[in-house]
């Protein structure tokens, strides 16, 4: 059995020792070494060649996300960040998953041996996926140019919504989103999102893109983009003829809050031939089943092919289970978006 070689670098003596004891604890993974600032790490890196890193985000003598910015650029590799439960940590986090972290994990403010701990069967999972996931250079993808105003007919922006465009997606996630997203123009369907977050990352994620968290009970409409709120579900709702958003605080599906699988079931079932579906990168196969129902039910559904994806296992079980009407590259999936859009009226 392969081994994942990991190295951890963070400031905390305690955080080093307790993450070293549980990436030890498992059979196919060593801590191969420990760094309490990047300076030593750097070091480390090029001597022990790891498969993984664990990276926190404020260090001294050089800052988390000024040496994951280097290291993207110079050597890139599978970085998992170590990041805080706080407004400031959720914004620095997502700056980092622009730079190339493949995912994060959020340590606890107080009782830091019991939280992580707790946190084990995430962090263990976390390295796992990371060790196989594709690592990009930040500007290695580029966009192919579309057209600023599009003639599609979706409606006036600000409008209820007459369709709607439903967006999954897990690990490498955010920043497959952004792609998608800022090449799309004010008059497209209304947009729903589930990217598996935590509480509080989404609402920086939405921030930071023309994309903001949903509300309960907010009618949802063209040219605009909500996500689910981190730790809560988002499904849509027919009311009045219009489509709704509505968030809740229901169990875990398949260990997500919110669930991709819970918004595809939702959008199959009120929308039908309206919706357009958009699986991309992320872990396991969540969603797959889900999405295969909206296709039974006339929707048309988009997803991210393998070389594109950073974790390729929710496209993957998504075309295996029949739910694929085409396989695109992450940067052809706006243009091929708006071209359906272009020729195919609501019904």
């Amino acid at each position: 059995m392969p081994v994942i070689r990991v190295i951890v670098v963070d400031d905390s003596a305690l955080v080093r020792s307790l993450l070293s004891s549980i990436i030890n604890s498992q059979p196919d993974m060593k801590c191969i070494g420990v760094a309490s600032d990047p300076l030593v790490a750097r070091e480390m890196i090029r001597e022990l060649n790891p498969d993984v890193i664990t990276l926190d985000v404020e260090m001294p003598r050089m800052d988390g996300l000024d040496f994951l910015g280097r290291l993207m650029r110079l050597r890139p590799m599978p970085v998992i960040m170590i990041s805080t439960l706080t407004e400031k940590g959720a914004d620095v986090t997502m700056r980092a998953l622009e730079l190339g972290a493949i995912d994060f994990v959020t340590k606890p403010q107080i009782g830091q041996t019991e939280g992580l701990n707790a946190l084990s069967e995430q962090i263990v999972e976390k390295l796992r996926t990371a060790a196989q996931a594709k690592v990009f250079r930040v500007q290695a993808q580029a966009a192919v140019p579309v057209p600023k105003r599009p003639a599609v007919t979706a409606g006036s922006p600000g409008t209820p919504t007459r369709q709607l465009i439903a967006i999954g997606a897990s690990t490498g996630g955010t920043e497959a989103i952004r792609e998608v997203i800022t090449h799309l123009p004010a008059e497209v369907p209304g947009i729903v999102i589930t990217q598996h977050m935590p509480p509080r990352f989404t609402a920086s994620f939405a921030a930071r893109i023309t994309v903001r968290e949903a509300v309960d009970g907010e009618t949802i409409l063209t040219g605009h983009a909500y996500i689910a709120p981190g730790g809560q579900h988002m499904t849509v709702e027919r009311r009045g003829g219009q489509f709704v958003a509505v968030i809740s605080d229901q169990e875990p599906v398949n260990r997500h809050k919110p669930s991709v699988e819970v918004l595809f079931k939702s959008v199959a079932r009120v929308a039908g031939p309206n919706v357009i579906g958009l699986m991309l990168t992320g872990m396991g196969a969540v969603g797959a089943q889900a999405m295969r129902e909206m296709k039974d039910r006339g929707s048309y559904n988009y997803v991210q092919d393998e070389a594109s994806c950073v974790v390729f296992g929710m496209p993957r079980e998504a075309i295996r289970a029949g739910a694929a009407h085409e396989v695109l590259p992450l940067n052809q999936i706006a243009p091929a978006l708006l071209e359906r859009l272009r020729t195919h009226r609501a019904v």
